[in-house]
């Protein structure tokens, strides 16, 4: 509704006007009338795809299409066994398209799962507890620690009300909470502070909140909504599509060609027909889905093993080409965990004390459970205090204090004292220790320097995004006869203040740097403060001279044309919106960049969900936005990142080294079967030897070769870009003029075995082209490096593929029944050896031609 925004601006009495409601809450005929007119308070998605849908949809590839064809064709000729294999590539590769694609889908099922709770509420003047899902607008909720917000509330009442928002916004402290109306307009989720909104967390105090909105109308049915949309297509994906049509028309009008020329020269049509089939099928690169699929799957597995889990296969190759990685501050980029990095005492030292008074208000001017020295619970700055403290002093140390000055009364913090007062018993009277602000422990000094002094301090720190907190003290020989914020506080002493951050973790910043050298910029996008993301930023060298920062507010006010323009300028975002998040991952892809975004919190999923590849965190993330990501960070850090983009950029170079290698081995059959006919040649091979080729031959050699180490430069070069071809840097040439070139061979031998050989020629060409085609595996492990310099060692699966790979041809030429099903004969050793020698020279020219490319390190 369109109201909605500006809640925050209307004072209680208006709001329970405006939702039709009372202190005493709703009748419940009112309640049910509602429940029946709005709906449940739940969230809900789009409906789900059906199943069999789903498992259909995964047909529709244009390489699965191709090969379908392929299979139908086959068994049209009689070719059973080709037919049935063709299909099991199919079957496999659809099946584990089908699960990543169903697994997907639980990113709204994991986002309705933070509605089952139960909320109190007060209705017909009486209270009661009832199932989250069953309030409605206009109800009134009591809140207190503990509990989580079940629906989105305009606050009436609250009393040292602090909630943990963190996954809605991205803030990492909880926020202080009032009920007091707010002028400002179009405030960001963080600044709404009379607002408290489902999914998030009361840490401290209680409240009253009526409910102005549920379900799908809350700021969490808002990330709901975000989050039905599709994904991102993958690069990989892109560029297989375009493989694959490109693909299809070439052999499409190779055979064509073929069919035509016999056509005019008066060839048999069936034998012509035969032939442009038979060209077709050598031009269907089979095994190529299937080792797509197993090569992720291995590079998925090593990643596993780093601390990256892949949820969705592609997005192992994904990481290798991102060009920005949006990040989350907290918990990503920090350590989640509040710290003193500052501090600084004014009144050093009181003789009548047992420390100085600012360690002595540290330590006893606090509401945590101290269990142990590294057993701390309650408020996270708190708890950041009393481990410097304990640090400092020593854990028994510690202790005394506490048994040495007992505390005998507090003056609890509130919203609008910003401090809080604990009174405790000493040898010489009581002494008043006071935790706070800096302008609210300024406002009760009784001496006006030390307040200019420590809001001068204070003020300097806050720009270095530290939360800076004072202490001050105060000795009294009697307690007054009322213990009010009156007679308690004023006239204190400063004691001292210190700095608190949510520092950043150790390896981020050379995980930054790493980024930077391979070409990989890091944006920093949170919903906490701009001077804390700032200060951040600086510290791990995202943050440099000539960046920009852009608020939330700031960002609202932009054109979608003025961002475009600053966007590749801004390398810090604070007090964004989950919308807002999605909007900048948006438009870096609109700008051609390949975006990684990393986040933990609910407002995070959307923006995984968009982005190019989306990276939640194992251990702080939400269910939301591990459902949403394609890869968990088992161990929350940053720089595992940097590991995951290493390895997906190996695992493109491997792909892009074993779709080298088949089709150049199918361009070396095309070539063969398209030149023998021209130059008088009987047709040299089989439907039969085709597919062995393709399947075996190409087959297992192609998958070894996904375990190729990466290259020495694989992280000192810039991402591809986005607009780069699969065949880019002289990929296409190779394949064109090797296969060219390896045809060549095999019909030379062709020629000469017809005159020598006689009934073994068909043999010897289908043995020369399979041979040639594993000394073409062993060459192409590097563009660069010569074999003899990696070491024929350097990659054990490819060797022992090839080694493998040429047991089984053998096999298949020297075992009689075996002769049968391929249509062999027994060669002589000399006819075997001049296979091998014709195989040693494809290997040799293409070796060769290493020695023209420019070496790289």
């Amino acid at each position: 509704m369109s109201s909605k925004p500006f809640y925050y601006n209307l004072a209680p009495e208006k709001i329970l006007e405006q939702v039709q409601s009372s202190p005493q809450g709703i009748s419940e005929a009112q309640a049910q009338h509602r429940l029946l007119h709005y709906g449940k308070n739940q969230l809900k998605g789009k409906a789900h795809k059906p199943a069999w849908l789903m498992f259909l949809g995964q047909f529709g590839d244009f390489m699965i299409i191709i090969l379908m064809v392929a299979a139908i064709v086959s068994g049209l000729m009689g070719e059973i066994t080709d037919t049935i294999i063709i299909l099991i590539i199919v079957l496999l590769n659809s099946v584990i398209g089908f699960v990543q694609e169903y697994r997907a889908e639980k990113a709204i099922d994991a986002l309705k799962q933070l509605s089952i709770t139960t909320a109190k509420v007060i209705r017909d003047g009486k209270i009661q507890n009832i199932d989250s899902q069953d309030l409605v607008r206009g109800d009134i909720v009591q809140l207190e620690a503990g509990n989580a917000v079940a629906a989105d509330l305009r606050l009436v009442e609250a009393h040292s009300l602090r909630i943990d928002e963190s996954a809605l916004t991205g803030e990492s402290l909880p926020v202080d909470k009032n009920a007091q109306t707010l002028t400002a307009n179009d405030l960001p989720l963080g600044d709404r502070l009379n607002m408290a909104y489902k999914g998030t967390l009361v840490t401290n105090g209680r409240a009253l909140g009526v409910v102005v909105a549920t379900g799908m109308q809350t700021e969490l049915g808002h990330i709901a909504r975000l989050l039905d949309q599709d994904e991102a297509e993958t690069p990989l994906k892109k560029r297989m599509s375009v493989f694959s049509k490109n693909l299809t028309y070439i052999i499409l009008a190779i055979c064509a060609i073929i069919f035509m020329a016999g056509w005019l020269r008066g060839e048999d049509l069936l034998r012509t027909f035969m032939i442009s089939i038979s060209l077709a099928v050598a031009a269907i690169p089979e095994a190529l889905p299937a080792l797509m699929t197993i090569a992720l799957a291995q590079g998925a597995n090593r990643m596993a093993r780093k601390n990256a889990l892949v949820r969705k296969l592609p997005a192992v190759e994904t990481l290798g080409s991102v060009s920005y990685i949006c990040t989350d501050k907290t918990g990503t980029l920090t350590q989640n965990k509040m710290t003193v990095v500052e501090s600084l005492s004014f009144d050093n030292q009181d003789n009548n004390l047992a420390t100085s008074p600012l360690l002595l208000a540290m330590s006893l001017s606090h509401d945590v459970a101290v269990n142990a020295p590294k057993n701390l619970n309650g408020d996270s700055t708190e708890v950041a205090i009393v481990e410097n403290a304990i640090h400092t002093l020593g854990f028994e140390q510690y202790q005394h204090l506490h048994t040495q000055y007992e505390r005998i009364a507090e003056l609890p913090f509130d919203s609008d004292r910003k401090r809080m007062s604990t009174i405790h018993r000493t040898e010489h009277g009581y002494i008043v220790l006071c935790k706070g602000a800096a302008e609210a422990i300024a406002s009760t000094l009784s001496d006006t320097t030390q307040a200019q002094n420590l809001l001068q301090a204070a003020d300097q720190w806050a720009k270095q995004g530290l939360r800076v907190l004072a202490f001050s003290y105060k000795k009294i020989k009697d307690l007054p006869e009322q213990t009010s914020i009156q007679s308690i506080e004023n006239e204190f002493v400063l004691a001292g203040i210190v700095g608190i951050i949510d520092p950043p973790r150790e390896e981020v910043k050379q995980a930054i740097a790493e980024c930077k050298r391979a070409g990989i910029k890091t944006v920093m996008i949170t919903g906490d403060h701009p001077a804390t993301a700032a200060a951040i930023a600086s510290q791990i060298g995202i943050f440099e001279e000539n960046d920009l920062l852009l608020t939330g507010q700031q960002l609202a006010q932009l054109s979608a044309s003025e961002f475009d323009k600053k966007v590749t300028q801004i390398s810090v975002y604070a007090r964004v919106s989950p919308e807002q998040k999605l909007q900048i991952v948006k438009t870096l892809q609109g700008k051609g960049h390949f975006v990684a975004m990393t986040g933990d919190g609910v407002n995070d999923a959307p923006s995984l969900k968009a982005a190019n590849i989306g990276v939640a965190m194992g251990i702080n993330g939400t269910d939301v936005s591990k459902e949403a990501a394609h890869v968990i960070l088992l161990d929350d850090n940053f720089a595992t990142i940097v590991k995951a983009v290493r390895e997906g950029r190996r695992i493109y170079d491997n792909i892009r080294k074993f779709v080298k290698y088949v089709m150049t081995c199918n361009s070396a059959e095309i070539w063969t079967i398209f030149l023998a006919p021209l130059i008088g040649l009987p047709m040299p091979l089989l439907p039969i030897h085709i597919l062995w080729i393709n399947l075996v031959t190409d087959g297992l050699p192609g998958l070894a070769l996904a375990s190729e180490h990466a290259e020495t430069n694989v992280m000192h070069r810039a991402p591809r870009p986005a607009n780069e071809g699969l065949f880019a840097q002289g990929l296409g040439y190779h394949i064109l003029w090797v296969g060219l070139f390896m045809a060549g061979v095999t019909l030379g031998t062709q020629a000469w075995s017809i005159q020598v050989a006689g009934s073994h020629w068909q043999t010897m060409v289908f043995t020369v082209l399979s041979l040639s085609q594993l000394g073409c595996a062993l060459a192409v492990r590097s563009e660069h490096t010569f074999l003899y310099k990696q070491g024929i060692f350097g990659n054990i699966p490819l060797l022992a593929s090839v080694l493998l790979t040429v047991v089984l041809q053998l096999t298949i030429i020297y075992i009689p029944f075996l002769n049968d099903v391929f249509k062999t004969s027994a060669l002589t050793l000399n006819e075997l050896l001049i296979c091998f020698a014709a195989a040693a020279v494809i290997f040799h020219a293409v070796e060769f031609t290493k020695f023209i490319k420019p070496q790289k390190q």
